[in-house]
């Protein structure tokens, strides 16, 4: 394997040594976090609300989700066991409090006792899935009805470029439309090297 396949293949799912330092990238680089709160300002949380992040990663979104949801549920799914180590230590009070949990799965094999949300988000996840149709299926069952759903996107491979973004929006959007969803709407926000895009829908 090439030094830039493993690189991809660590923010893909981070592992051991190398996986927490990505973890703490993805933790401290201003275009992650940029992207994260805009994701988390789109979606108008509640302070009930009960809410998904699939693909947590280092935990830095609930952690600001937290600060809103005061009196609802965050629950965070992701297929690291790394990141779901280095989310737990950063959240480890809201845990303790009952106000998150955290599990070690994938997006295509959510437990069954996983739904009944109001927002459902993830951020720079969507590129990972191997099928995308069946892992957006699965979250529009996962929401309430009337739920929202987004999935942002901002690309980072060599030579990525704005029209990347905007092809991955119209993709999302359409997978989106196919598993159900309404309302679809695509958000821009303009970060460097390349713009992020934030697809959003409503589950009738």
């Amino acid at each position: 394997m090439g030094i830039i396949s493993w690189i991809v293949s660590q923010f893909r799912r981070p592992e051991g040594w190398p996986g927490h330092v990505v973890g703490w990238v993805m933790a401290n680089r201003p275009s992650n976090r940029a992207r994260n709160l805009w994701t988390l300002d789109l979606l108008e949380l509640q302070s009930t609300d009960r809410v998904l992040e699939i693909g947590f990663g280092p935990g830095f979104a609930l952690e600001h989700a937290a600060r809103v949801v005061s009196a609802g549920l965050l629950v965070g799914v992701d297929h690291s066991a790394a990141m779901v180590r280095q989310a737990t230590r950063r959240n480890r009070a809201t845990i303790a409090a009952g106000r998150m949990r955290l599990i070690h799965a994938d997006v295509e094999h959510l437990p069954a006792d996983v739904g009944g949300f109001d927002k459902i988000y993830s951020a720079n996840v969507v590129q990972f899935w191997p099928e995308p149709a069946r892992a957006f299926a699965r979250l529009v069952d996962a929401l309430a009805p009337g739920g929202r759903l987004a999935t942002t996107y901002q690309p980072r491979h060599p030579g990525a470029r704005a029209e990347d973004a905007d092809a991955m929006a119209e993709r999302i959007a359409g997978w989106m439309e196919g598993a159900g969803l309404h309302e679809v709407r695509i958000a821009r926000l303009n970060l460097r090297p390349i713009p992020a895009v934030c697809v959003l829908a409503r589950r009738s």
